[in-house]
């Protein structure tokens, strides 16, 4: 796979550790700052382009990575397809579901392929755990929460756009959670209604919130708690857990730490100690090889003409609750999605 890549900022780094290791040439690469674009270029053996679309324009690109902040995503993806490329973005997939919406429809008319970055379904814990839930080694899903409890300092938020509105979106749900959010999405299934509470501001300089919590009802009639923030101390590492009529297991960070089922340890069941690969405190502090999976599935995908595992489709479900979420504590009161 030949790939073109906008936006060298520090998570472009993974994508181009990884595009290397699993033997995709990054051809072309595009920043609005020309000095970090050139040095990103040579890093990685690629050619900077100063303007996006003319690296999307380029013939020997098979698709482009979007890892500019979401709200230049709807532009460079209608460019990208119009050129009759494939496009992988970053989380989120867009600021608004109206522009998502059309990142979708876009690359569908074009008959190429869209996907969203959210390497954890592509950890070993949550393979083995999206298996067994569908297999219902745990019953049926009672309640499903993910907790992200991260510490981000001031000057992560001093840079220009981050944690804005109209730039990013928001604060910690956005940027930090909607991982979590699209794992509770796969494991159990879609959310009916939110509430949500959050702070704005509660312990950074910054635009949007770094604190929120969430109370939602699956469409299944599970229940479930969500909490995002960038303010706590030290931070802590991620946690999905599911509890059902057979017993619960818990992620933390990108390994399975509990499992609890009855009548259940059988030798497949990758259970570790708690000491895993996490952003709690470090957003760089994530492993490659989940990342390496998604973008072989991608490419895969490209290949076959079939659906990627994270496709436009899922990245707007975890967008619609994002923004249910923010709503739910905008307005005060309970927001019943779709």
């Amino acid at each position: 796979m030949k790939v073109g890549l906008i936006g060298t900022g520090a998570i472009a780094h993974k994508h181009g550790d990884s595009y290397q290791e699993i033997g995709y040439r990054l051809v072309a690469v595009s920043n609005r700052s020309e000095r970090k674009g050139r040095d990103f270029a040579t890093k990685y053996g690629a050619e900077f382009i100063a303007d996006w679309r003319d690296l999307c324009a380029r013939p020997d690109i098979d698709f482009v990575d979007i890892c500019a902040f979401p709200d230049s995503r709807l532009e460079m993806t209608k460019a990208a397809a119009a050129n009759g490329k494939h496009v992988l973005v970053q989380k989120p997939i867009a600021l608004t579901l109206e522009a998502a919406q059309e990142m979708i429809e876009v690359t569908r008319s074009a008959h190429r392929v869209l996907g969203v970055v959210s390497q954890h379904r592509f950890d070993d814990s949550m393979l083995f755990l999206s298996k067994a839930v569908r297999e219902g080694r745990l019953g049926r899903i009672l309640q499903a929460d993910s907790y992200t409890k991260w510490h981000r300092p001031q000057p992560y938020y001093d840079r220009p756009g981050k944690g804005t509105w109209d730039v990013e979106g928001g604060g910690a749900l956005i940027n930090q959670a909607i991982h979590g959010l699209d794992l509770l999405l796969y494991l159990a299934g879609p959310v009916k209604e939110v509430f949500g509470q959050w702070q704005i501001a509660a312990a950074h300089e910054m635009e949007s919130e770094d604190l929120v919590n969430a109370v939602i009802r699956y469409e299944s009639g599970a229940t479930g708690v969500i909490q995002a923030s960038t303010a706590i101390i030290p931070g802590y590492p991620e946690r999905i857990e599911i509890h059902g009529t057979k017993g619960s297991a818990i992620l933390t960070g990108d390994q399975l730490t509990d499992w609890d089922v009855d009548d259940d340890t059988s030798d497949d069941v990758p259970l570790v100690e708690r000491g895993m690969d996490s952003g709690a405190s470090d957003p760089m502090a994530i492993s490659l090889e989940p990342i390496k999976r998604q973008f072989l599935d991608f490419g895969k995908a490209i290949e076959t003409g079939s659906k990627p595992l994270v496709a436009g489709e899922e990245g707007y479900a975890a967008l619609e609750l994002t923004l249910g979420i923010y709503e739910s504590a905008r307005n005060g009161g309970k927001v019943t999605l779709h």
